[in-house]
C-alpha cells in the first residue's frame, strides 16, 4: 500500500488532469442582433494600424474556463441592449491553455459576433504576482488588463474593459461616447472610500510610498477596475504598463497591499481618472472577498450590474442558494443545463 502523502499527491494530480481535460460548458446559440437604421455602415480590420473609427465600439474581456459562463452572459447582455450591435468588436484575452476550445465556444454561441482572440503570455506577470486575500485574484489573466495597449492592434485607440462577472442593461454606446478629456482612463469614482483599507501599514509608514497620493490635481478616489474606458494611445505614450509593473515589483519586496491587481491601478491613476456616472458600475454584488454575502444595489439608476467579490451568480444559482439580485443575471445565462437534456 502506498504511503498517505504520495497517495494524496496522486489524487491531486488526477483531479487536476481531469479538470484540465474536462469538456467546456455547452451554451445555447444566441439570436442574431442587427443594427438599427440609424447605425452607420462601417467595418473594422485589425490591419488598420493608425485609423481610428469612432463608430466602431471596441470591448476587451478576458476569457478562461472558470469564468466562461459569466463572459457569455456579459457578451449577450451587451448585444441585447446595443443600438448598433453589428458595430461592436470584442477583443478576448486568453492564455494558450484551451484557447482553441474557447474560440469554438464563442463562435458556436455567437455565430455573427465580430471578435478577435489574443494570447496573453503569463510569463509577463508570473514572477511579479504576490499572493492576495483571495486565490482568484492571483490568476495571471487578472493582470491582463494592464497589457491591453501591448496586445491590441495600433488602430484601436479606445477600449472598454469589462470583467467577466457583469451584465450591461443599457446601450453600451453611451459608455463608449464618454469624453475622457485629458485623462487616460475613465471609470466611476467613489471618493468617500477610505484608502487605508487598500494598503498595508508598511505602505503608510513609508513616507515615499505614502507620498504617492499627495500633490495630485484632484483628491485620489477609489475606482473599480472591472469597468474602464481607456485611451490606448495615451496609455502607450505615458508608458503606464511600466508604471504598474514597477508597483508590482515594490509589492513583491515590501508587501504593501493585499488585493491583487487593483492597488497598482489606484497608485498610478487615483486622482487622475475621468469620473463617470455610478450607474455604469453597480459593483460589489458578489459581496466581500472572503464570504461573498448577498448585497443590495447602490442608490440611483443602473446601467451595469457587477458581481465583483467572492460570490458569482452562476455558482449561487447552481447551488440553489441565489441572492435576490442574481435573478437579474439569470435571463442572460445561455448555459445548457445537462438536466434539461437527460433521459431520466
Amino acid at each position: 500500500m502506498l504511503p498517505s502523502k504520495p497517495l494524496n499527491l496522486f489524487l491531486i494530480l488526477t483531479v487536476t488532469i481531469n479538470l484540465c481535460s474536462a469538456e467546456l460548458p455547452s451554451f445555447r446559440e444566441a439570436p442574431a442582433f442587427r443594427n438599427g437604421r440609424e447605425c452607420p455602415k462601417t467595418a473594422w480590420s485589425s490591419l488598420d494600424k493608425k485609423i481610428h473609427n469612432p463608430s466602431i465600439i471596441h470591448i476587451a474581456m478576458t476569457l478562461d474556463t472558470a469564468y466562461l459562463r459569466g463572459s457569455i452572459a456579459g457578451v449577450f447582455s451587451v448585444l441585447h441592449h446595443a443600438s448598433c450591435p453589428e458595430n461592436i468588436v470584442f477583443h478576448f484575452i486568453t492564455t494558450h491553455r484551451r484557447g482553441a476550445e474557447l474560440t469554438r465556444a464563442i463562435t458556436s454561441t455567437f455565430p455573427y459576433l465580430n471578435f478577435h482572440l489574443y494570447h496573453f503570455d503569463i510569463n509577463l506577470v508570473k514572477g511579479k504576482i504576490s499572493s492576495s486575500i483571495r486565490r482568484a485574484l492571483d490568476q495571471p489573466l487578472n493582470y491582463a488588463r494592464m497589457y491591453l495597449a501591448d496586445l491590441l492592434p495600433g488602430g484601436v485607440r479606445r477600449i472598454i474593459y469589462f470583467d467577466s462577472d457583469l451584465i450591461v442593461v443599457d446601450d453600451v454606446m453611451k459608455l463608449w461616447s464618454i469624453n475622457l478629456g485629458s485623462h487616460v482612463l475613465g471609470a466611476p469614482e467613489y471618493c468617500h472610500a477610505n484608502f487605508t483599507n487598500y494598503f498595508t501599514s508598511k505602505f503608510w509608514s513609508n513616507p515615499v510610498f505614502a507620498a504617492s497620493f499627495r500633490g495630485r490635481s484632484r483628491n485620489p478616489c477609489y475606482f473599480n477596475t472591472g469597468v474602464m474606458v481607456i485611451d490606448l494611445w495615451k496609455w502607450r505614450e505615458g508608458k503606464y504598463t511600466e508604471k504598474l509593473e514597477n508597483w508590482m515589483r515594490i509589492q513583491k519586496r515590501y508587501r504593501i497591499y493585499e488585493l491583487g491587481s487593483l492597488p497598482p491601478f489606484l497608485l498610478v491613476f487615483a486622482g487622475d481618472v475621468e469620473g463617470m456616472e455610478h450607474r455604469w458600475n453597480q459593483h460589489g454584488l458578489g459581496g466581500d472577498n472572503l464570504e461573498g454575502l448577498c448585497r443590495a444595489l447602490h442608490p440611483g439608476p443602473v446601467s451595469l450590474l457587477h458581481w465583483s467579490g467572492k460570490g458569482k451568480p452562476w455558482l449561487r444559482i447552481d447551488s440553489k442558494k441565489p441572492c435576490p439580485l442574481d435573478s437579474l443575471w439569470a435571463p442572460y445565462d445561455l448555459f445548457r443545463h445537462p438536466s434539461l437534456f437527460s433521459d431520466s
